[in-house]
């Protein structure tokens, strides 16, 4: 038997998850928004959606407001999203495209597309003003698998000792995620899921397949094996296999798409998922690459964009993509529909000291080990 602080005594295959305000206490939130959103390295847009110099997204990190761009020599930039003058927000659309800077809608001071501020009303009148110190504000980025990675550190952590490994953690090493090629992708689809949950009660349905035979009927009519329960994530390296006589990653088991040419025999015929902390989930098929990116937006708010990849002749000559895209869309819908239904019961007086992990969900508990950690620091 082992005993939990604040809990009656478990038996040995049960272990306690977090308290349910985990889930709700708006100052939890906060609190990871500061220890976890804005310490670690944060994947925000895919690099391809700033296709040109000037094009531009704004994305929630954290607390702030973040402006990622393309330079005119095509390197991409991140800025907090503050005018150096009066605080104004620079840009309000959530993504556009200007031609070469970057103006306050307020006092109109102006920036490069590297930050450096360029113009001002009377700024010739003031040759005082060091004009590389009041550009904007720069925030550390990285571009890895086709997606820029943000961290708004003033010490960002190391990024191959953080984002990549959790990939090396779940598949043994990075080679194994090179083999698809992930960057050389094109979109074929993307939805976007707003979901009124908390992001932990997503990232613990992803890491686990207790629910797969409950809810899942069509991915385990493809996986089999996720029915018994085990969730791939369980083990090192291992990737659940298709069904005998299913064809592909498909929400019939079809035939599916031109496979990745990378992808070895070990890997063929085989699905991977990898948690990598705070905020991505990657999922790795033959023929395709599913992207998750979570955007908590409050303890009980978090959008979610989903985007499938594949070869870009596939892409690009329009072949159908919707049997796959149909797949993981009813996933997605049935996964999120239950943390949904979760989420009520976190502010419940018989959720105050949590519930409970069976053993095929112990590896969650290293999670909550790594949040708690985390918001400690």
């Amino acid at each position: 038997m082992t005993t939990t602080p604040n809990a009656p005594s478990l038996p040995d295959s049960l272990i306690s998850t977090l308290a349910g305000h985990y889930y709700t206490d708006p100052q939890v939130f906060a609190l990871e928004q500061e220890k976890v959103f804005e310490a670690m390295w944060f994947c925000a847009v895919r690099s391809a959606d700033l296709d040109k110099p000037g094009a531009f997204k704004t994305v929630e990190v954290g607390r702030e407001n973040v402006l990622i761009s393309r330079s005119r020599k095509g390197e991409i930039r991140a800025f907090y999203n503050v005018c150096r003058h009066r605080g104004a927000r620079l840009c309000t659309e959530e993504s556009g495209e200007v031609k070469r800077s970057f103006q306050c809608p307020y006092h109109a001071w102006t920036y490069d597309l590297d930050g450096k501020l360029i113009a001002a009303p009377n700024l010739t009148k003031m040759p005082d003003i060091d004009r590389d110190e009041y550009g904007l504000n720069k925030i550390a980025v990285r571009e890895w698998l086709g997606y820029v990675w943000v961290c708004l550190a003033d010490e960002p952590p190391s990024f191959e000792d953080s984002v990549m490994a959790d990939v090396v953690a779940r598949l043994g090493d990075v080679e194994s995620i090179d083999h698809y090629t992930i960057a050389d992708l094109s979109l074929g689809r993307r939805i976007v899921y707003d979901v009124k949950a908390n992001w932990k009660l997503i990232i613990e349905n992803f890491m686990e397949c207790y629910h797969c035979a409950t809810i899942h009927p069509e991915l385990t009519e493809v996986l089999p094996e996720f029915a018994d329960g085990y969730a791939a994530q369980y083990y090192v390296g291992h990737g659940a296999e298709f069904g005998e006589d299913v064809k592909g990653f498909t929400v019939d088991g079809s035939e599916g798409l031109d496979h990745i040419p990378g992808v070895g025999e070990d890997q063929d015929r085989r699905y991977y998922a990898i948690t990598v902390r705070p905020q991505v989930f990657i999922n790795l098929v033959p023929d395709h690459v599913i992207i998750h990116r979570m955007f908590p937006m409050a303890a009980d708010h978090t959008i979610v964009e989903c985007d499938w990849l594949y070869m870009p002749h596939v892409v690009e000559s329009g072949k159908d993509v919707s049997r796959s895209v149909e797949l993981f869309h009813r996933v997605n819908s049935q996964d999120f529909e239950a943390c949904e239904r979760t989420q009520p019961a976190m502010d419940s007086r018989t959720y105050r000291n949590g519930g409970v992990l069976v053993p095929s969900e112990h590896h969650i508990g290293e999670f909550h080990d790594w949040l708690k950690s985390k918001l400690a620091e």
